[in-house]
């Protein structure tokens, strides 16, 4: 009892700082990933693809391939984290990122990319791995705040990354952009080596003893849903995002300052994320995480539908920076509501398994969104995301009558 005891003051003394630390190294880490993102096409031209429609082509294919191997190895890291540590994790995914950004700046053609970019999915993982860490070690009362929290920074190294990106290629350089987004994920990995602080681990034969694997998981069929319910939210967050600029230009009539009006709908989307996550995280954490995730869907739902029927372009972006705030909550909860079926032993694989999840919306529902927007027009986009969050507002009331306990 003594030793439970001493693990759990020691917890408490630092569970607030890790979250900071996190927070801050996967803001690093998330800009410095999505930095890339308008310079990968110019840096495919700089590589000897000269062919529009194959520098697209190129540039789709080395954006996903991260994407891809992220997927395939995030329940693996999570797993090592359980038996190994967590810490050690992200110090591999910061140190690994690092590396892997820096030698895509001395790639010297496509395929090089490509399998760098490869590499980089393989070896990074630091913001799933903080989102684990921070589920594991914060307070049960406290972990949808916490996890809000750490939601915001993520979101917030969406937005500063492509626009530090940009302005860098500008003034230094397309391959001096990937040096220097090596340096700032380098910058994350020095903070969580000296800063972060990890709980005590049990011996290694109680480790051992305790650990059961997926078979031995109490809850599995909840857990099961909850899964799903991840992937099918990403993909209703996530899928609108690609034709926000042509739903523009339909709404404004015109191409003139419609990259500057889509860049400005697309951050209000994403402020609104920022600015409600930590306070639906805490209002979750007061009168239950799934009551919040119900209310949230409710709300997204109607507003998703609405904005394939927004006339012009200030009602539709009222709307998006609506949405943002009613989806806000969405990762915190789900996450939150795992953690609780969880014992300690299988947090990292079962939530490495949720990344997973969540990545199979996000690379599914922009090329479902591109043909259904080519074939049908914008409007039937939004209408096909309102779809899918009113399905995940049925999975989830499904879950609540489900759960062990009332939330």
């Amino acid at each position: 009892m003594s030793g439970a005891r001493r693990v759990s003051e020691a917890a408490a003394a630092h569970w607030k700082r890790n979250l900071f630390v996190s927070a801050a190294g996967s803001f690093t880490t998330v800009a410095g990933i999505t930095l890339v993102l308008p310079i990968l096409p110019l840096f495919v031209e700089d590589l000897g693809v000269s062919d529009t429609a194959a520098v697209t082509t190129w540039s789709g294919i080395a954006y996903s391939a991260t994407f891809l191997t992220a997927a395939l190895t995030a329940p693996l890291w999570g797993h090592l984290g359980d038996k190994y540590g967590r810490k050690s994790m992200l110090i591999r995914a910061s140190l690994g990122m690092a590396i892997a950004m820096s030698l895509i700046g001395l790639a010297q053609d496509v395929w090089q990319l490509v399998a760098l970019r490869l590499l980089a999915g393989l070896l990074g993982g630091y913001s799933s791995g903080s989102m684990i860490l921070v589920a594991a070690q914060t307070p049960k009362e406290k972990s949808a705040w916490a996890l809000g929290v750490l939601s915001s920074a993520i979101m917030a190294g969406n937005i500063a990354g492509p626009l530090l990106g940009g302005t860098m290629a500008e003034l230094f350089g397309v391959k001096t952009a990937f040096f220097a987004v090596g340096a700032l994920i380098f910058i994350a990995f020095l903070g969580t080596a000296f800063l972060l602080k990890e709980d005590p681990r049990p011996p290694r034969a109680k480790r051992v003893k305790k650990a059961g694997g997926w078979r031995a998981l109490p809850h599995k069929s909840t857990i099961l849903a909850l899964l799903g319910l991840s992937a099918i939210l990403m993909f209703a967050t996530i899928s609108a995002e690609p034709i926000i600029t042509v739903h523009v230009r339909h709404l404004t009539g015109s191409d003139d300052g419609v990259a500057i009006f889509s860049a400005l709908v697309f951050s209000l989307s994403a402020l609104g994320t920022i600015l409600s996550g930590p306070w639906l995280g805490r209002l979750a954490d007061r009168i239950g995480h799934l009551r919040v995730l119900t209310y949230s869907l409710i709300a997204a739902t109607v507003l998703l539908a609405l904005q394939a029927i927004a006339p012009e372009l200030i009602s539709f972006a009222a709307l998006r920076f609506a949405t943002g705030i009613a989806l806000g909550g969405i990762t915190p909860t789900v996450v939150a509501t795992i953690r609780r079926l969880l014992p300690d032993t299988s947090v990292g694989l079962v939530l490495g398994y949720n990344v997973s999840a969540q990545y199979l919306g996000q690379v599914s529902g922009p090329i479902i969104a591109g043909a259904l927007g080519g074939a049908l027009g914008t409007p039937a986009v939004f209408v096909m995301t309102s779809a899918a969050t009113l399905v995940g507002l049925a999975v989830t009331l499904m879950i609540r009558r489900r759960m062990p306990s009332s939330d």
